[in-house]
C-alpha cells in the first residue's frame, strides 16, 4: 500500500473502521514510513483538538467573531497544500451531516452547534475545557458494551455529555507566585513516602529482523558477533552498569569506570579508569562516546538536595579518555534511554519549602547555573501527597555545542517508565485510598524526536503497575496491566481483596479496552507484552499463567491459562510459540494461604496451542533461599537464542551447607532439548566458590560482623557477556574468561 492511500485510510484505521487485510496493509506501511507514521500522530492530534471543541461547547465556550473569516482561509491554505487527512475529516463532518436529514429537528440543532464547534475548534485552537471519551476519537469497536449507537456527529437521545473536569487539562504557571498557591492549595498531607528506583526493564533483538528476540550485534569496529544489554524495545538502548562495544568492556566498579581491552581474550587488560567522587549509576556507549549517570546527595547546598549528573567522555584513545559534556540537573536520577545520537534522562526532584519559599530546580551545564523558571513547567490542577518537578532531558551525545532540551511537569510520586521510539510514558500512582478503596495510576505520555520534546497527553487506569514490563506500545496503543485493591469488608475491618486487570489505552490515553477482575486474590507478578498478545504471572498459592489476546485492541480476551506451582518473576520470549519464565518454585503451608519459596526455578512454556499453554521443561537451582538478580533486573540475564545460551548471576543455598555458593549458572535451552545444565563459573577463591562467612575475627580475638557488601559482594557475578566464542563473566572485582562451548578458563583479570 502507497502513502497516498494509506493516508486517505488514516481516520479510517483510527477509528477501526478498516478491513483486517486493509488494517494489516496499513500496519507494514507504516512500521516501515516514517512520514505516514507522523501524519498519524498528527491526525490523532486533530482529533484530539475536536474532542476539545465538543468539550468547548459543553462548557459554554464561543467562537470569535472573526472564526468564520479564519476557518475559511485555514481551510483553503490546507486544501492548497494538499493534505489529504483534511479532506477525509471533512468527508466525514459532509457525511455526518448528511446522515442528520431524517433525524428530528433538536438533533439536527444540536449537531449544527457541533459541528461549528469542531471545524472552529480544529482550525482556531479554541482552548480546551476537558478532555473526554467520545466517538470522534479511537473508541471501542462495533459491539463491545462501550460503543455507541452510531459512530455520528450527535448523541443518541439516551447518550449524556460526560464532561471531564477541568483538571484533566494539562496547564502552565503563568508566574513563580502561581506556582507557589498551586502547591500551597493541592498539597495533600498523606502518610505514605515513596521510595524512588530506577525502574525499567528492557530485550533487544536482531537488527534486521523485526521480532525475534536476541542479544547481538555486529560493527565495524568489531567484526565478531558479540551479545548486547538485555533490553526491551528494539533501537531503545537501556544504561546499564556494564557495556561493550565488542572489542572493549566498560564497567562501573565502585566510584571508578574502567574501560577494559577485551577481545582477544588472552590479550584481555585495563586499559584506563575514570575516577569519580561519586559512584555512578549507570553507563551508555555510542560510538566513541562514553556516557556516565549518577546522583548524589549535596549536603553543601542551601537547601540540600540530589543532584543527577550526566558526564559525556571521548573514549577515541580508550586509554586516555577527555570529559567533554558535563551537565546536571537538580533531582534524583529515576531512569534514561538512549535513542540514536540522543540520552533521554528522566530526573525526579521533591517540591520543598526554604525560608518560605520554594525552591525550583536548577540546571547546570559546566559552570553555568540556570533555574528552571515557574513558567516554563507544566502542572494538572489536582491534589496529590508526594508533589515533585519531573523534568526530562534531551541531551545530544555526539554534539557537546548543542543545548539539551528539556521539560518539567509537577507530578506526584514517579513510579515507573517506559520508552518506546518515539514516546516516553510515565506513570504515577496515586497511593490514597478511595472510597471504594482502590487506587490508580495515572499515565503520561511525552512525546520525543531528536532530541524534541514535547508533553501529549495524559490518561488514568485503576490499580498499580508492577514495572516497566506491564506496559507496551503497539500500532497506536498503550497496553498496562495493573492489580487493584478493593475494599472487601467494613472500615473497622480494612479488608482489600486484590485482582488484576489490563487496559487498552489509544494515543490520548483514553481506554478503549479493558479486561478485568483476572485472578482475584492474587497479584501480579509478571507481565510480557509480545505483539498481538500478552503473558501474565499472577501469584498467591500456585502460579496461573495466563495467555491473553489483543488482535481486538477493543476487546482483549484470555485464550488460556495454566496453573503450575512456583511463579516468574521475569517473562522473556524464546520465539513466538515459547516463553522462558524466571522465578521460584514453591512449596504450598500445611497452615495459611500462602506458599513457601524455595529454589530459583527456570520455566519454557510452550504457547502454540494458546488454549492449552504448557510448562514443558523446568528446572530448580539450589534450595530454599536460593536467589538471582534476574529475579529483579532483566540485565542480569544473558539469553541467546541462536546459541540456545541462557547464563544468569545466582546464589545458591545448597543441601547441608551453610555458606551459599555464587556466581553465574550456564544452561542450553531449547524447545528442543529442554533446560539443561552446562556448568557454573565463580569468581571467589577456589572451585567451590563459597562466599565467605560475614564472620571477622579482631585483633583483640572478638568476633565481628562484616556489612553484607564487605562479606559477599566484591567478587558476587552481577553480569555476564560473550564477544565471539568467549564467555565473560564480570563482577566488581574481576573479569574471568572461559570458552563458550566447553566452559574452560581462558584469563582472568583483576580490575583495581
Amino acid at each position: 500500500m502507497k502513502c497516498k492511500k494509506v493516508n486517505q485510510l488514516l481516520v479510517s484505521y483510527l477509528d477501526n473502521e478498516v478491513s483486517s487485510e486493509e488494517r494489516e496493509a496499513i500496519q507494514a506501511h507504516l512500521s516501515a514510513c516514517k512520514g505516514c507514521r507522523e501524519e498519524m500522530e498528527a491526525l490523532a492530534e486533530t482529533q484530539r483538538e475536536l474532542r476539545q471543541g465538543l468539550s468547548a461547547v459543553g462548557a459554554g465556550a464561543s467562537a470569535p467573531s472573526h472564526a468564520w473569516s479564519a476557518v475559511k482561509e485555514r481551510t483553503e491554505a490546507q486544501k492548497r497544500s494538499g493534505m489529504p487527512v483534511l479532506e477525509a475529516l471533512r468527508s466525514r463532518v459532509r457525511s455526518g451531516i448528511g446522515r442528520l436529514m431524517p433525524r428530528p429537528v433538536w438533533q439536527k440543532a444540536l449537531a449544527s452547534v457541533l459541528t461549528v464547534a469542531i471545524v472552529a475548534g480544529l482550525c482556531l485552537g479554541i482552548p480546551a475545557f476537558s478532555k473526554q471519551q467520545d466517538s470522534l476519537g479511537p473508541g471501542p469497536s462495533p459491539g463491545s458494551p462501550q460503543t455507541p449507537v452510531q459512530n455520528d456527529l450527535w448523541p443518541e437521545p439516551s447518550v449524556q455529555f460526560a464532561l471531564s473536569p477541568e483538571t484533566d487539562e494539562l496547564l502552565k504557571f503563568a508566574s513563580y507566585e502561581e506556582l507557589k498557591e498551586f502547591v500551597g492549595d493541592n498539597a495533600a498531607p498523606f502518610y505514605y513516602y515513596y521510595s524512588l528506583e530506577a525502574g525499567g526493564s528492557v530485550v533487544a533483538r536482531i537488527a534486521g529482523a523485526p521480532g525475534a528476540p536476541a542479544l547481538l550485534a555486529v560493527t565495524a569496529a568489531s567484526p565478531v558477533i558479540y551479545s548486547i544489554t538485555n533490553i526491551q524495545v528494539e533501537g531503545v538502548d537501556e544504561a546499564d552498569i556494564v557495556k561493550t562495544d565488542g572489542e572493549f568492556i566498560y564497567l562501573v566498579s565502585g566510584t571508578k569506570v574502567f574501560i577494559v581491552k577485551a577481545y582477544p581474550a588472552k590479550e584481555t587488560r585495563v586499559l584506563s579508569r575514570i575516577e569519580l567522587k561519586q559512584e555512578p549509576r549507570e553507563i551508555f556507549i555510542n560510538g566513541n562516546m562514553l556516557v556516565l549517570l549518577g546522583d548524589a546527595w549535596k549536603s553543601e547546598a542551601v537547601v540540600p538536595t540530589y543532584q543527577t549528573s550526566i558526564k559525556i567522555y571521548d573514549i577515541t584513545d580508550r586509554e586516555n579518555p577527555d570529559l567533554v559534556r558535563d551537565v546536571s540537573v537538580d533531582g534524583q536520577y529515576f531512569g534514561s534511554r538512549m535513542i540514536g545520537d540522543y540520552a533521554y534522562v528522566v530526573v525526579r526532584a521533591p517540591v520543598c519549602y526554604y525560608k518560605d519559599e520554594i525552591r525550583l530546580p536548577e540546571v547546570y551545564l559546566g559552570s553555568k547555573v540556570r533555574e528552571i523558571p515557574a513558567t516554563d513547567i507544566y502542572y494538572f490542577d489536582v491534589t496529590d501527597s508526594h508533589f515533585g518537578f519531573t523534568t526530562i532531558l534531551a541531551v545530544n551525545t555526539q554534539d557537546a555545542a548543542e543545548e539539551p532540551s528539556r521539560e518539567t511537569i509537577i507530578l506526584g510520586a514517579t513510579s515507573n517508565l517506559y520508552v518506546s521510539l518515539n514516546n516516553i510514558y510515565v506513570t504515577v500512582t496515586d497511593w490514597r485510598y478511595s472510597g471504594s478503596g482502590s487506587q490508580s495510576t495515572s499515565i503520561h505520555r511525552i512525546h520525543i524526536d531528536e532530541g524534541n520534546i514535547a508533553y501529549k497527553a495524559s490518561g488514568e487506569v485503576p490499580g498499580t503497575v508492577l514495572n516497566q514490563f506491564s506496559m507496551d506500545e503497539y500500532q497506536g496503543f498503550f497496553r498496562v496491566a495493573t492489580t487493584s485493591w478493593e475494599r472487601a469488608g467494613s472500615k473497622e475491618m480494612a479488608l482489600y481483596r486484590s485482582q488484576n486487570n489490563l487496559y487498552v489505552l489509544d494515543v490520548n490515553l483514553d481506554i478503549v479496552g479493558r479486561l478485568e477482575n483476572l485472578a482475584p486474590g492474587e497479584t501480579i507478578y509478571s507481565a510480557r507484552f509480545m505483539g498481538e498478545r500478552c503473558y501474565l504471572v499472577t501469584f498467591k498459592q500456585v502460579d496461573p499463567f495466563f495467555v491473553i489476546n489483543l488482535k481486538d485492541p477493543y476487546n482483549p480476551e484470555v485464550l488460556g491459562a495454566l496453573k503450575i506451582t512456583g511463579y516468574s518473576d521475569y517473562l522473556h520470549p524464546y520465539d513466538e510459540n515459547h516463553i522462558i519464565g524466571i522465578g521460584k518454585e514453591t512449596v504450598a503451608a500445611k497452615e495459611g494461604d500462602f506458599a513457601w519459596a524455595q529454589g530459583v526455578k527456570i520455566s519454557l512454556f510452550d504457547v502454540t496451542d494458546v488454549s492449552h499453554p504448557k510448562e514443558v521443561a523446568k528446572y530448580e537451582i539450589g534450595k530454599r533461599g536460593s536467589e538471582s538478580p534476574v529475579l529483579r533486573d532483566h540485565k542480569a540475564l544473558l539469553f541467546d537464542r541462536a546459541k540456545n545460551l541462557l547464563v544468569m548471576p545466582v546464589s545458591v543455598v545448597e543441601s547441608g551447607s551453610s555458606d551459599p555458593w555464587q556466581g553465574a549458572y550456564v544452561f542450553h535451552i531449547s524447545p528442543y532439548d529442554g533446560i539443561k545444565y552446562r556448568g557454573r563459573i565463580t569468581h571467589y577463591d577456589g572451585d567451590e566458590g563459597k562466599i565467605p562467612s560475614p564472620f571477622s575475627i579482631l585483633p583483640d580475638k572478638t568476633w565481628r560482623i562484616l556489612p553484607v557488601y564487605e562479606a559477599d559482594s566484591s567478587y558476587a557475578v552481577t553480569r555476564s557477556l560473550y564477544i565471539g566464542d568467549v564467555l565473560y563473566t564480570i563482577s566488581a572485582m574481576k573479569i574471568k574468561m572461559n570458552n563458550l562451548e566447553n566452559l574452560k578458563l581462558i584469563n582472568e583479570v583483576t580490575i583495581k
